[in-house]
Parts: structure tokens; sequence; C-alpha cells
């Protein structure tokens, strides 16, 4: 199923075998480099030490609910050593700025579109001022910086060419003599 971030945030993470409500979905956690959502941060009524965090990997299946099998899929991110350095690195996909190669601004990124089963960002939406720019495929980013995300420079429209025709054609268009009832001269 493909979902847009924006309509996941708030939704609630339950466990499968007791049917408890561990918390809902605050944030989104995406490798820079491979475009793959690592998992979630998490809203949770149970105080924790940390940021509550819910890798994608836990995730048993995704609807109206996130359902996860066993309570303890949600930790502190800080305890995750394989996090580590995603959580240090200051190349972020939401919230920042798209760029062309060629240095044009697209706006900001303000949701993504991931697949829930293959947990990979299809999508960028990007915002500029109040405005929802034109959506860009995750396969066109070149490589996110801490400044920007920069992405393919968009191919300019292919125009056709009409040509004339040369004076031993044949026009398809005009009867043939001796075909169709098309009298001989």
């Amino acid at each position: 199923m493909r979902v847009r971030f924006s309509t996941s945030k708030g939704m609630n993470v339950v466990c499968d075998s007791t049917s408890e409500i561990l918390g809902q979905i605050a944030g989104i956690l995406i490798h820079p480099d491979t475009g793959g959502v690592e998992g979630f941060f998490l809203a949770t009524v149970v105080p924790m030490s940390g940021t509550p965090f819910l890798s994608a990997l836990d995730i048993i299946r995704w609807g109206t609910h996130v359902h996860v099998r066993d309570a303890d899929a949600v930790f502190p991110a800080e305890e995750r050593i394989r996090l580590q350095p995603l959580l240090e690195d200051r190349r972020t996909v939401l919230n920042q700025r798209v760029r062309t190669e060629g240095g044009r601004s697209l706006g900001v990124c303000r949701d993504v579109q991931f697949h829930s089963d293959s947990m990979r960002c299809e999508w960028l939406f990007p915002r500029r001022w109040w405005r929802w720019a034109v959506p860009l495929p995750f396969s066109d980013v070149v490589e996110v910086r801490p400044d920007a995300i920069i992405v393919r420079d968009p191919k300019p429209p292919v125009q056709e060419t009409v040509q004339e025709p040369q004076e031993n054609s044949i026009d398809l268009l005009q009867p043939v003599p001796g075909i169709g009832g098309v009298p001989e001269s």
C-alpha cells in the first residue's frame, strides 16, 4: 500500500497480541542515500528514557493502525547502535530545500510517499510558499546534502518536425489509376 507520511502522522501503533496502543506516529527517519524508511518516531503516553522509536522491520501490517507483534518493538532510538550514524547525520529529507542540478529552486520537501511493504520512498512533495509544487519521483534524486536535496534537471519537451512531401514521393491520399475503379488515362 502506498502511504503519504502526512496521512499517517498521528496514526496509532498497536500491539497485535494485546491490542494495546503503544503510541502514535510523530516523525519518520529516512535514509538519505537509499531512500529507505528506517522507522518512525512515536509520541507515547508511557514515559520513556529517550526518544520512542519503531523500526520499520518490526511492522507486521499497515491499515487503519500500524500493527506490531510485540510491545518491545517500541524502544528508545538512542539505544539502537545501527541508527546512531543516521541520527547524527544532518542530511534530512523532510523539511529540506529541493533544487535541480542546475540550481533552480523547486521548494521545500514537506511530505513523502512510501510503500508500506518495501518501506521505500517513492515520491517527494515539495511546497513553495503556500502551494504544492509538482511531485517528484524519488528516483530523480541525485544527492541529499545537508543544505538541499538535488534532483535531476527536467528534460526539455521534444518538438516534432513536419516533413514536407517530396516531388518523387507517392501521395497515399490520391487515387491510383487502374485501381479501385479509377479510369486509366
